[in-house]
């Protein structure tokens, strides 16, 4: 076993200033990201407006109930797509950060782990947009009374949709957690297991905090959680095994010498 890089040695005031520039190179390329979509900022907005757009009545439209929201509401959205995009330089800085404090078999997993909840972000931003979105809006615009007219606020809108998004995203790390507890010790397989009950409490409780307050919204960001947790268990059990192998291994080659 390797020890971390002298790189991690540095004093407290060398930590800070490091600390400071990575901060400073992760805002300065969501401000380029950001620079580069500003101009495409109304199309982005009807990008991710089209699932409320798809269920108005013929002949309807979204409303802005501030003078203001028609620019502020693409501005703002414009603003959060460029921090999603630019999340693995984030993350990427964080890594440069952190890596040389670690063990030569800890990068080895770390830098999967990393890579892999990028994806998953990501993956939790487009499960949300394509298929939840599309669920959610078509309930509400049509579990209603027929003679009320839906004109729904661009950022009331908009202030749900950034609220699931950032809400399944972080959903969907839950696999990566939960490998991460178990490969730190800090838990088992076999405890979180046992744990079940109590976990899919906490999933809804968490649908019931990050999104509107209804039961479908909260139930179809609970149940994903769920599925989630028990992806992340079936990935545990194999980073248990691979411990076990690894431990087995260590004590043959000390029993050897």
């Amino acid at each position: 076993m390797t020890k971390p890089n002298q790189e991690g040695n540095l004093p407290l005031i060398g930590h800070l200033i490091e600390l400071r520039d990575r901060l400073l190179k992760g805002i300065a390329s969501i401000l380029v990201i950001f620079c580069g979509l500003f101009y495409f900022a109304n199309d982005i907005y009807e990008i991710v407006s089209k699932p409320i757009r798809d269920q108005l009545p013929e002949g309807s439209s979204m409303i802005a109930t501030d003078i203001t929201a028609t620019f502020f509401a693409p501005f703002k959205l414009t603003l959060m797509v460029s921090l999603f995009l630019a999340m693995p330089v984030i993350l990427h800085q964080v890594w440069r950060f952190i890596s040389p404090g670690l063990y030569a078999h800890e990068k080895r997993l770390a830098i999967p782990m990393l890579m892999s909840s990028i994806l998953l972000f990501y993956g939790g931003i487009a499960f949300a947009h394509f298929v939840i979105f599309p669920l959610i809006m078509e309930f509400f615009t049509h579990i209603g009374p027929q003679t009320v007219e839906i004109t729904p606020d661009i950022s009331q809108y908009l202030a749900i949709a950034l609220k699931l998004f950032f809400a399944f995203g972080l959903a969907f790390e839950i696999p990566i957690a939960v490998m991460l507890v178990v490969w730190s010790g800090a838990a088992t397989v076999k405890s979180l297991s046992e744990k079940r009950a109590y976990i899919v409490v906490g999933c809804f409780i968490f649908g019931m905090l990050l999104t509107p307050p209804d039961p479908f919204s909260q139930s179809m960001l609970a149940i994903p959680m769920w599925m989630l947790f028990e992806v992340g268990l079936l990935f545990g059990r194999l980073v248990d095994k691979s411990k076990k192998e690894k431990s087995e291994r260590d004590e043959e080659d000390q029993t050897s010498t």
